[in-house]
């Protein structure tokens, strides 16, 4: 199992230079990949720009966007932006996942349609691999570029929770982004069981990629800074679904953080990205050591 690392785009007050440390500490260690997610209201930064600044200040480290809220978008430019990433890293750009998102508020503050996002999503990803494989968008204005480095694109994963999600999804997508807050196996388990289930009604030639993702923290106090971020993170959702989260998640020692880790090998992830609670180097530099003694 791959391990990847989130980076920390959800904290205020960062700067260039802490990033920087960040992309550093990460590239150094044992670590396959980083990703960042996208969200629009908070003081979040911007999942593109971030991962830019990751391809170029980076060397080895695969570079993946966890997710696009693929609806809020144009599918062109998205495509777009995924292959000149994949450029800017020398090739590193092997998995993007895309999703739906629950944030109303988000496609309103975009000006984007929420309804009607499942039937939206669906056409965009045809026309992101329209895109990539250099078939015309516009007639007679030729194809769009840059060139991904991989023949018709990086792999979409679908970052979907419900079974008819998944069932959806299951049409187009190359595998599953699988996300258990606490990384229980169990939830896990059953993701991927619905994604094979899924891929099998679908007549998939090819089993689906299984990555998966929880919440995690090694820094001093780190079960506060794990409720306190978690609190924050779905406070838009209101207080009683930010507390419930908030108080399921645990994953705050280098027991229950290797629990947690066994528990998603156990449940057949072929790559796994932990998402730190707070934007401490300790989290890269702990969770390497614990990485390096399993």
């Amino acid at each position: 199992m791959k391990i990847g690392i989130c980076l920390p785009y959800m904290k205020a007050g960062l700067t260039r230079d802490d990033y920087l440390a960040w992309f550093q500490a990460v590239d150094s260690g044992p670590f396959h990949s980083v990703c960042c997610g996208e969200r629009v209201h908070g003081p979040t930064m911007d999942m593109r720009m971030v991962l830019a600044a990751a391809a170029v200040a980076t060397k080895r480290v695969e570079i993946t966007p966890t997710l696009y809220v693929l609806p809020m978008h144009s599918a062109t430019r998205v495509a777009k932006e995924i292959a000149s990433l994949d450029v800017l890293s020398g090739g590193r750009v092997k998995k993007v996942s895309v999703g739906y998102g629950g944030r109303e508020q988000d496609y309103a503050a975009v000006g984007a349609s929420y309804k009607g996002r499942y039937g939206r999503m669906d056409c965009q990803v045809e026309e992101m691999r329209m895109v990539w494989q250099g078939r015309e968008i516009v007639s007679g204005a030729g194809p769009i570029g840059p060139a991904p480095s991989r023949p018709g694109g990086p792999l979409l994963l679908a970052g979907a929770m419900g079974p008819k999600s998944i069932a959806r999804c299951a049409q187009w997508a190359d595998g599953l982004y699988a996300w258990s807050g606490n990384g229980e196996k169990e939830e896990l388990c059953n993701a991927f069981a619905m994604a094979d289930a899924a891929w099998e009604t679908a007549a998939r030639a090819e089993k689906p990629f299984r990555m998966g993702g929880f919440w995690y923290s090694l820094a001093d106090n780190g079960q506060q800074k794990l409720h306190d971020y978690i609190y924050e993170y779905m406070a838009i959702a209101g207080p009683e679904i930010a507390t419930m989260m908030a108080e399921s998640v645990h994953r705050s020692s280098p027991d229950t953080v290797n629990e947690a880790l066994d528990n998603a090998a156990a449940a057949g992830c072929e790559e796994l990205f932990l998402v730190p609670a707070t934007a401490e180097l300790a989290e890269v530099e702990r969770l390497g050591d614990l990485l390096a003694g399993r």
